[in-house]
């Protein structure tokens, strides 16, 4: 029983793809599509050295084009905020007078916080809305 040598080059890419899936790798990705190539190659009945060099090509091509795309892609894609770092940039209203000295309390987002001014010289009255700053400990930092 003589096995055609596209079979071969497909066991290799489902060989390749087991590590990709093991592993999350692109690479083995890329060597799997390459493998295909190879078997598209034989199975239009080219010889070992154009199979060999189809692989090559394709995988080395995949490798040196996708990889670069999909790290700046990975890079690229924006962090999401949480905790207290989601908190620095959004408005809250003063409940109570709030000034450098510390003692005032602001509603934010849904809860209540205890505020200060980050300029000394400015005050808050209820009802007004002022941004937070930054999170100093357990009091937030607004103007």
């Amino acid at each position: 029983m003589d096995i055609d040598a596209w079979v071969w080059w497909l066991i290799g890419a489902v060989g390749l793809g087991i590590p990709l899936v093991l592993t999350a790798m692109p690479e083995f990705g890329m060597l799997s599509v390459g493998a295909v190539a190879g078997a598209v190659t034989a199975a239009l009945g080219f010889g070992v050295t154009p199979q060999v060099l189809v692989f090559a090509v394709v995988s080395v091509a995949l490798i040196a084009v996708v990889r670069p795309i999909a790290a700046r892609h990975r890079d690229d894609r924006p962090r999401l905020a949480s905790g207290i770092d989601a908190l620095k940039g959004r408005q809250a209203i003063v409940l109570e007078r709030v000034d450098a000295g510390g003692g005032g309390r602001i509603k934010l987002a849904g809860e209540i916080w205890s505020a200060r001014a980050l300029d000394s010289e400015q005050t808050f009255e209820p009802g007004d809305q002022v941004d937070v700053v930054e999170i100093d400990g357990a009091t937030a930092v607004v103007m």
